[in-house]
C-alpha cells in the first residue's frame, strides 16, 4: 500500500483536530444545559460557604429520629451552661451540669437506675437537652417559630416558657439512639416514658407506668392538654 506523501498527512490531521475540538464544546454545552449529575453536589457533600449548616431543631424527618446532632442545640447566643446548655458528652451522672442537676429529683434517680443497667447491654444515655431555663425555652420558640414558619407548626416541637416540662425539670431529652431504643423497651419499668411520637428523644416520668405501662402518646406536643394552659 502506497503511503501518501507528508503534505496529505499534515493536512488530514489538520482537518480533524478542529472537528474534534468543536465536537467536545458541543458536548460539553450539552451537559450544562441539562444540569448533568456529575456537575452536582451530592447530598453527602459539604456544604458551599453561603449555606448555613447549623440548625437549632430537628426538621420532621420520615424516620422518626433526630439529627446526629441534638435536637435542641445550636444558635445559643448569650445562653450559657446556667440556663440549661448541655456541653457535649454530658450524661445523666453528670452532677455538676445544671441542665442535669436541676431536674426533677425522682427523675433523675429513674435515669440514673435505667442508666446503670443499660450500661450492662453496653449502651449509655446522654443528655441533649434537660433543664431549661426560661430564657432558653424563649429563645428555643423563637428560633422554632423562625424555623417552622408559624406558632402553630412550632408548637409541635417547642413548648411555651410557661407550659414545658423542660422549664419545670420534669422532661429528658435522651441519645443516641440506642438509648432511646433501650429505653422504649425497658422504660417503663423505670417509670420513664416517651410522651410524643414525633420526639422519640423525649422522656417523662409516669410513676404507675411499672404496673400498668405507660400511657397512651400524643401526636406531638400540640395534642398535649398541658400545652394550652
Amino acid at each position: 500500500m502506497t503511503r501518501p506523501p507528508p503534505s496529505a498527512r499534515t493536512s488530514t490531521f489538520r482537518f480533524r483536530r478542529p472537528l474534534v475540538v468543536g465536537l467536545v464544546a458541543v458536548l460539553a454545552a450539552i451537559v450544562v444545559a441539562l444540569g448533568h449529575p456529575l456537575l452536582k453536589p451530592s447530598p453527602g457533600s459539604a456544604a458551599t460557604p453561603d449555606q448555613d449548616s447549623s440548625t437549632l431543631l430537628p426538621a420532621p424527618s420520615p424516620s422518626g429520629r433526630p439529627p446526629s446532632h441534638a435536637p435542641h442545640r445550636g444558635g445559643r447566643g448569650a445562653l450559657d451552661e446556667a440556663d440549661g446548655v448541655v456541653p457535649d458528652g454530658a450524661t445523666v451522672l453528670d452532677h455538676e451540669v445544671p441542665a442535669v442537676a436541676n431536674l426533677d429529683a425522682e427523675l433523675l434517680d429513674a435515669l440514673r437506675r435505667a442508666a446503670r443497667d443499660a450500661a450492662d447491654d453496653g449502651v449509655t444515655f446522654t443528655v441533649n437537652s434537660g433543664w431549661r431555663s426560661r430564657a432558653y425555652q424563649e429563645e428555643l420558640l423563637r428560633k422554632a417559630v423562625a424555623q417552622y414558619g408559624s406558632e402553630a407548626e412550632a408548637a409541635r416541637w417547642v413548648a411555651s416558657a410557661t407550659t414545658s416540662p423542660h422549664v419545670s425539670g420534669d422532661a429528658v431529652d435522651i441519645g443516641p439512639d440506642r438509648a432511646t431504643d433501650w429505653l422504649s423497651e425497658h422504660g417503663s419499668a423505670y417509670g420513664l416514658c416517651r410522651i410524643y411520637r414525633n420526639e422519640p428523644w423525649h422522656f417523662e416520668l409516669r410513676m404507675d407506668a411499672a404496673d400498668r405501662g405507660c400511657p397512651r402518646m400524643y401526636a406531638d406536643p400540640a395534642q398535649d392538654p398541658r400545652m394550652r394552659q
